[in-house]
């Protein structure tokens, strides 16, 4: 009797640390955003190009692009708040129309009419960032170290 007193004292809590050791792990693993995210989307089912990745590590650890550069609102209000495993709509949720519009069919859209298309609202916000930062760092898009802001540089040829 003496035995299993001791040894419930010991296995119990052992076992609970285990358990909730399991739990921590698996919470923790379920909201670390992804290090590489490839920029596919189920209403691009006949991409011409190359699906686009993105390096969330790059962007915000080496970086250090807030949070809100990408990610907003309703009202275009950037999500500055948010942290890493925060749960975050997909861009189509709101930019619900899966093209890209340019051309004769843009002609006469304002901006906010524009961004409703997918494609859109993710290349101006992409390119206009990577410009900005180009421009900031004295860079061309051809410089080693400029920001992407051609077609070929963050859609690159399909492999056949």
């Amino acid at each position: 009797m003496r035995f299993f007193k001791k040894s419930f004292f010991v296995i119990v809590p052992a076992t609970l640390m285990v358990v909730c050791l399991f739990f921590a792990v698996g919470i923790y693993a379920g909201t670390k955003a992804d290090d590489v995210i490839k920029m596919e989307n189920k209403a691009y089912s006949k991409h011409k190009k190359s699906i686009a990745t993105f390096s969330h590590k790059k962007h915000a650890t080496d970086y250090k692009v807030g949070c809100g550069e990408c990610h907003h609102d309703e009202n275009n209000k950037p999500l500055n708040n948010l942290k890493e495993g925060d749960d975050v709509q997909n861009c189509i949720d709101c930019h619900k129309k899966p093209a890209y519009i340019t051309g004769k069919k843009a002609k006469g859209l304002s901006k906010s009419q524009k961004i409703e298309y997918h494609a859109n609202a993710i290349h101006d916000n992409c390119k206009g960032c990577h410009k900005k930062f180009n421009k900031e760092k004295g860079l061309k898009s051809k410089d080693a170290g400029a920001a992407p802001t051609t077609c070929s540089k963050c859609h690159p040829k399909k492999a056949k």
